[in-house]
Order: C-alpha cells, then structure tokens, then sequence
C-alpha cells in the first residue's frame, strides 16, 4: 500500500477533478504489476494495471489507495475490470467520500466473490487528497493559505512593498503549490497593488493552469490586470451588479459572478459552495494580503497554512500577516498545530493546520 501511495502521488499535479490513486498487484509475494491515475477523463489505477498484468492479474491481490469505483462516468467502472480479470483480493487503503457512490464498489466486487479489505494506511490516503474529501464530505473545497513573512511576522513594507521576501528557493516552492491546486484565490487588494499573474511556471501540469479566483465586492479590478490576460480562466467574484461595468470585461475565460451580500464577509461562503459545486474544485491555495486571510481565518475556513518564514526583519510599522479584531481574552485565540517545519533554500517552511483538523 505504502508503494501504491507512492504511485498515486506522481498524478499530483494532474487528476484534477479526480482524487490521486494508486495501485499495485501483488501475486506469489511478487510486484506483479502497477499503475496509477494519470489525468482525469483517462483510465484509472486499476485500469492501467490490469493492462500490464494482462492474464497475471487472475488470483492477484489488488492494493489500491481509494475503494474501486462502480459507476459509469468518463471511464467504465473499475470493479467490473476487476471482477472480469479475476482477482482473488482487492484492498482499499479508504472508501470513497463521496455518499453517492461510498461502499457500492466494496459491495458489488463481495457480491462477486473478491474478498475485500479497508482500512491499510487510511490516513494517509485521506490526507493524499484533502481537497477530494472535503469536497464530498462538507461541500466546500480545502483551502490551504501561502503567506511569506520576515522573522517578525510582517509581510510587506508599510508601503506595501513585498517583493521579495522570501529567495528564490521558496518561490520555487511555491509553483509546487500552485500546481497541485485546482484553483488560485485573492483579493482585489493583492491585484491592485501587486498586479499577480497567479499561473504555474516551471512545473509541468499536463497543460493545466488553477482556475484563478478574485474576491472584489466593488469590482475595482482593470481589465488590464494581468491575471485576466494569462492563460487559463477566472473567475471575479462582486456584489457590484453594475452592467456596464460588467461589459468591460470581454473573453470566454473570463467571468462575472455577482452574488448578494453585505461585505466581503459575506461572500466567502457562497464564492466557496460555488468553487465546489460548479467548478468541482477540490485544493483551492490562497495568496492573498491580510483582510482577506483574516476573514477566512475568523471563519474558520483554513485547513492549512504554509508560512515561509525568511531570516530578516521588516519592522513594526510593517504589515501583519492577517486582518482581524483585537483578541482581549487568550480564550478566544487561534489555535493551531505544527504539522511540519524545513528549510526550502535560505528560508523556513512552516506548515500548521486547526487543532481539530482530520485531514
């Protein structure tokens, strides 16, 4: 199982929608064939290693990272290509999420003789595909937050300056980050001073670049930024319902989206149910200043955050990390827990999710 978590990684950058699966076929206490799922729309784990087994496969035992599916969608159901080649076992590392299809793969390969197993590694399948769980299980994609601060936890210059303060290592790092995302998310803050382009360089994706996504309740953003001229396709999202204004924004890959609400606040739900719902984003990573990161953290909306932290410092009058009231109780503060801590090149990777986090 730990060799079909290692395979199923290699489509981190390019299954999205779909969870990254692994799978091994095991026969006599030999490897006796593998595969993984490649990009969405194409064969499955399963699949493609029932391809390489060919005829082997019969009384094979099947370690596979996420239980088999039984529904007809892009692809034909993989417990039927299980079924048909004879395997003797098959054993899933977790169940589906999904509730609409959660068992059934389980139960039609019993009901066709396949002895089954669940359970072998399962947090470590989960935590594969945060994005993939919290989609299916809560309806809302996972959202992990990049911030990059100097030793005394400022992100920029009084001025708004911010570049750079982490080296190039970091920023390296940070295309890792964008790649595995299904989308990138800001604030019209962020455009207007930093004028971002949000794509993916220098990692390689299949062709793919995260849906971006930016919060602007006036709709203040140009339709000069760069963000709307990159490839790929993005999403404004604006309590603003002004038609001419919307006009100014021309392009297939560029949509409007006006909801109702009050304030920046209450958009964060609906933009979120709509990620999930419409867009099936499953890893949503946010770059974005202090008021925004400080909304979705007093919302409880952030399921991790990745801090590169670089050995300067940048001075009282210098910006926070995150825009929220004044806490006066230590009861009422964030908790959160480390979850790992490096170094990426000169700098320091910091990475902590809630207390109360299972993924």
């Amino acid at each position: 199982m730990a060799r079909a978590l290692q395979l199923a990684r290699r489509g981190l950058y390019t299954t999205h929608p779909n969870p990254r699966v692994g799978c091994v076929l095991v026969k006599d206490d030999h490897i006796l064939a593998e595969g993984w799922h490649v990009r969405a729309g194409g064969p499955h784990a399963e699949i493609h290693a029932l391809h390489e087994a060919g005829t082997k496969a019969r009384g094979a035992d099947c370690f596979v990272t996420l239980e088999p599916c039984s529904h007809m969608g892009k692809t034909p159901p993989c417990t039927v290509a299980l079924i048909a080649a004879g395997v003797r076992r098959v054993i899933a590392a977790t169940i589906d999420p999904n509730p609409q299809v959660a068992e059934k793969g389980i139960e039609a390969l019993n009901q066709a003789g396949i002895v089954t197993e669940t359970g072998l590694m399962q947090d470590e399948a989960r935590s594969l595909n945060p994005g993939f769980e919290m989609r299916m299980r809560h309806g809302r994609p996972y959202l992990r937050t990049k911030l990059a601060m100097s030793l005394d936890g400022r992100t920029a210059l009084a001025n708004g300056r911010s570049q750079w303060i982490t080296g190039d290592n970091a920023r390296r790092d940070v295309q890792r980050l964008r790649a595995q995302s299904s989308a990138i998310m800001t604030g019209i803050g962020t455009v207007l001073a930093d004028d971002p382009q949000l794509t993916v360089r220098d990692v390689d994706t299949g062709g793919r670049q995260p849906l971006r996504v930016v919060i602007d309740p006036e709709l203040k953003i140009p339709p000069q930024a760069k963000l709307l001229k990159e490839l790929g396709r993005t999403l404004v999202f604006t309590l603003n319902n002004n038609e001419e204004k919307k006009s100014a924004f021309t392009g297939s890959d560029i949509s409007i989206i006006t909801l109702t609400g009050t304030d920046r606040e209450s958009m964060i739900h609906p933009v979120l149910e709509h990620l999930a719902r419409h867009e099936e984003v499953n890893e949503v990573l946010v770059e974005a200043g202090s008021v925004l990161n400080g909304a979705l953290l007093q919302a409880g909306l952030v399921d991790e955050l990745l801090i590169y932290m670089a050995p300067h410092i940048l001075g009282q009058d210098a910006r926070s990390l995150f825009h929220i009231p004044v806490i006066e109780e230590m009861s009422k503060r964030v908790e959160l827990k480390f979850e790992d801590i490096r170094m990426v090149g000169r700098d320091m990777r910091i990475t902590l999710k809630p207390v109360n986090s299972d993924l």
